[in-house]
């Protein structure tokens, strides 16, 4: 990123170096370009974010919801920022192309925490109504779409990774489809960490689907640089009455790569969503997904795999607020912990007083592959309703001895033996992807990953 440097020192712009409390001042500072270089709509909520960060501060592993995740040591590092938007060096449509078979999507990119231009060449026109793109440019080429729904979910919530979000980001990605428009493909963001410096980046997403809508929006986490890197993301997602969404997120970062996301859902009457949380090499991963289910007869599903190696720590954190009757959720989440990383997982379901009929499940399953390696787990039911059927449960533990002797008096070497039960442990998880090309392209990456052969990011889980 010199080339960026340069240009900001030319211009005085505040691509700042910072640690800890350096960012309320960076804020107080540059709080004018920040706005300028975003959009109305995201700057009308962006003081009471920073106020809220001002009080609350970054998360540490003392708080409950945070108890499995220490960032002390990621966030000591003295990440640049680029509040002026200076230009990446990167064209993404000419560096990476779709290499999963079958497979036709809708592409598009944020880098650091920046939406790219579209690439009218490899893009297909979108149904009529539809609106993807830039959220700081829909906003303002929108303005009364956007107002409608930004920061809905994400405003009061007392978290300060949230809350430093909405005082520093500048961009994200767009979706919005109109009622009844059921895409007929998968829609497909990659986002690029790039930068010769240590990098923080921090976007905010918004999604939209009116009613009777259908989409399904898979997300690719990928790092092209040495460097540390920072990601901050948040995402708000609003399913409205009989629509349907499907939200896949595939992370395959380097062990330098801190990621923070957020996920925020929304569900209106008859509504189905589907969460699959994949993350098949990193650094440091925090996934929050929190659903409130608002209208009856709802269907959600939320599944998520780990596969963890050397120091990698992963925590999943998981919220379904059950608000309506009649309604299902069921939570899936697997970890294949090997060396000395580290894994978390916490699933609350909340069922409200009027939430009756309500069907909820739960359950984390966990294999450690050595005595290093440690999973941490805490399922929680919080229920008011009495006509339910409610249930969670959490096993840690090792490969079936039964089973791989079983195996090797058959004749398979212990090492292939050790790779089909760990595979047959995930594929369930891997079963819930409803798009066939991404479910074929998914078991053959768990498979060298399980091999050992993805030892490092050698790419966009979907894309090179």
């Amino acid at each position: 990123m010199k080339e960026i440097n340069n240009e900001a020192n030319q211009n005085s712009s505040p691509v700042e170096k910072l640690g800890g409390a350096e960012y309320i001042n960076l804020y107080k500072q540059f709080n004018g370009q920040i706005k300028a270089h975003s959009a109305p709509v995201l700057n009308a909520l962006r003081d009471a974010s920073f106020e809220l960060f001002e009080e609350l501060g970054f998360p540490t592993s003392k708080l409950e919801n945070y108890k499995y995740t220490d960032l002390a040591e990621p966030l000591s590092v003295d990440y640049g920022l680029n509040i002026n938007r200076v230009k990446i060096p990167v064209n993404p449509y000419e560096v990476f192309t779709c290499d999963v078979p079958g497979i036709h999507s809708y592409l598009y990119f944020v880098v650091n925490d920046g939406f790219y231009p579209v690439s009218e060449t490899r893009n297909d026109p979108l149904p009529k109504g539809v609106v993807i793109g830039s959220l700081s440019e829909v906003s303002k080429l929108h303005p009364e779409l956007v107002e409608k729904y930004f920061g809905k979910l994400s405003t009061d919530r007392k978290d300060g990774l949230v809350a430093f979000n909405g005082a520093f980001a500048q961009d994200g990605f767009f979706m919005y489809v109109p009622e009844n428009v059921q895409l007929d493909r998968p829609v497909q963001l990659v986002n690029i960490m790039r930068s010769d410096v240590d990098f923080m980046a921090n976007s905010h997403n918004l999604v939209i689907l009116e009613r009777g809508a259908k989409a399904q929006l898979l997300v690719c986490d990928h790092t092209m640089d040495d460097v540390r890197f920072l990601s901050n993301r948040v995402t708000e997602v609003f399913v409205d009455e009989y629509a349907s969404y499907e939200h896949y997120k595939l992370e395959n970062t380097h062990v330098k790569t801190t990621n923070l996301s957020t996920l925020l859902v929304e569900q209106k009457q008859s509504s189905n969503v589907l969460t699959n949380v994949i993350t098949l090499h990193n650094g440091v991963t925090r996934n929050s997904i929190d659903i409130a289910i608002n209208g009856e007869h709802c269907e959600t599903l939320l599944c998520g795999m780990v596969i963890g190696d050397k120091k990698q720590l992963v925590d999943n954190f998981t919220s379904v607020q059950h608000n309506k009757p009649n309604c299902n959720s069921t939570e899936l989440f697997k970890y294949v912990l090997d060396d000395v990383s580290k894994g978390g997982f916490t699933g609350k379901l909340y069922v409200a007083r009027d939430a009756q009929k309500t069907a909820a499940f739960q359950t984390n399953k966990n294999i450690l592959l050595n005595r290093t390696a440690k999973m941490r787990t805490k399922p929680q039911l919080e229920i008011y309703a009495d006509d339910v059927k409610c249930s969670h449960g959490a096993t840690i533990g090792q490969l079936d001895d039964s089973a791989m002797f079983y195996m090797r008096q058959r004749g398979i070497p212990e090492k292939e033996a050790r790779l089909l039960l760990m595979y047959a442990f995930t594929a369930d998880v891997i079963e819930n992807i409803k798009i066939e090309a991404l479910k074929d392209r998914i078991k053959m990456l768990v498979e060298k990953r399980l091999r050992g052969e993805l030892s490092k990011c050698e790419g966009c889980v979907i894309c090179h």
